[in-house]
């Protein structure tokens, strides 16, 4: 977003190029294109003539107004489930294969963990024995039981044992798990409509996988002109779908998204949160997450003890340590690191480890007030006293030294005239 920098107001001519690169990110996330343009055009109308804040560069306030307008598109808030009733029923619904069946135990397993729920599962799908077996399986990972009858071949008679069997036995939830076809067809939906007016549920859910895109949204319509379902699961939005689906589900079907699958473990299950949906769309990262979980954590009197230092060349271990303290204040470096754009991808299959420090605060805890505060008095006999002390090698500690000096002369650079050289050479560095 590049073409807006440095202009006091936005007019057409900076919007023009910038709107066709938000068209690019949307139709790249596997938006509909028809869809792609109306918002192009919305943003428009609402950006130009604006004025642009003093703190602000035009581009960054277009990508406010854009990933605003995203949000809102998505539905705004996040939406839960409703669990009224004893039971609260709830209803699943999709095609075979979009992870129904899974997503009913992260369901079940959330509202238990979660919610403090005592969910009950029931099988109801009559044509695939491995379905209920399935079902089964996943039931007992989670420790919550099953409710099935392989004998009885009539789903509407099973949904109505189930919600009885929950009544009798203290369920409070119960989610019921139904049978999908590979493709829309009139007996699953005659079906489908004959256990929702039997037991009249509080919640329908239809779970669509995410990695259809257009498919899926054909499909979503499909069930909710028969069904008129409350709310939307978005499964399979694992590492690279860009989840552009979600955006024209909600358009086209006007209901919530309220849930999304991001993986197979049980406890990979997300309540949807547009805005954040609307950063992955627009390749941002979760870098607003990560701005927010920042500004929580940091120490704003401690950060101007700590410049006052750097000005005057006295930046030592402790307060090297006191900012080590902080990063891991914000979360597990893992998370942390996922939430930048791009690093997600680059760095696939790394163990980011949460112990990354625990040697180098093994290395500082082993040194004396004296040599934390003046690391220059660092001699070999001193290295090889803390190398044995904190149960590391020498070149460890060698390595910490070379970074920390390396990390004094990037704080001295950007106190000086050098921050903004800093911040240029990184933003010429970025993609």
């Amino acid at each position: 977003m590049h073409v807006l920098r440095g202009h006091g107001q936005i007019t057409e001519i900076n919007v023009a190029e910038t709107t066709k690169e938000i068209r690019r990110a949307l139709l790249d996330a596997d938006v509909n294109f028809k869809i792609a343009k109306e918002f192009t055009n919305t943003v428009k109308e609402k950006a130009i003539g604006q004025n642009v804040l003093t703190t602000l560069q035009p581009g960054q306030l277009l990508t406010k107004i854009v990933k605003d307008e995203l949000t809102q598109l998505m539905g705004g808030e996040a939406e839960g489930v409703d669990l009224q009733g004893s039971p609260a029923v709830i209803l699943m619904s999709g095609l075979q294969g979009s992870g129904k069946t899974t997503f009913s135990g992260k369901l079940a397993n959330f509202l238990k963990s979660k919610k403090t729920k005592n969910p009950l599962l029931v099988a109801c799908d009559v044509y695939r024995p491995a379905a209920i077996d399935q079902l089964h399986v996943v039931g007992d990972q989670i420790g919550v039981p099953v409710f099935s009858d392989k004998e009885v071949k009539d789903p509407v008679q099973l949904a109505k044992a189930g919600v009885a069997h929950a009544k009798q036995n203290g369920h409070n939830v119960v989610i019921i798990d139904t049978a999908g076809r590979l493709a829309v067809d009139e007996q699953m939906m005659t079906e489908i409509s004959n256990i929702r007016d039997a037991v009249s549920p509080g919640e329908i859910l239809f779970v669509v996988d995410a990695m259809t895109g257009q498919d899926a949204v054909n499909t979503a319509k499909a069930f909710n002109d028969v069904l008129d379902f409350d709310g939307v699961v978005l499964t399979k939005l694992d590492g690279d779908t860009r989840g552009g689906a979600a955006i024209s589900i909600k358009s086209v079907v006007d209901k919530p998204i309220k849930f999304i699958g991001t993986g197979e473990k049980m406890e990979a299950i997300d309540v949807f949160h547009p805005s954040r949906m609307a950063d992955r769309i627009l390749g941002m990262g979760d870098v607003v997450s990560l701005v927010e979980r920042a500004q929580e954590q940091f120490d704003e009197e401690q950060a101007r003890k700590i410049q006052k230092k750097i000005a005057k060349n006295r930046f030592g271990f402790d307060d090297f340590l006191s900012q080590i303290h902080q990063i891991k204040k914000m979360g597990s470096m893992k998370d942390l690191v996922g939430m930048l754009p791009g690093a997600g991808k680059a760095l696939k299959g790394m163990d980011i480890d949460d112990d990354a420090f625990k040697h180098i605060e093994a290395i500082i805890y082993s040194m004396t007030p004296d040599e934390r505060s003046n690391p220059s008095l660092l001699d070999a006999r001193r290295k090889r006293r803390i190398a044995a002390g904190s149960g590391t090698s020498i070149q460890e500690v060698n390595q910490l030294l070379k970074q920390f000096n390396q990390m004094s002369k990037m704080m001295k650079m950007m106190q000086g005239g050098g921050g903004k050289k800093m911040m240029q050479m990184m933003q010429n560095m970025r993609p």
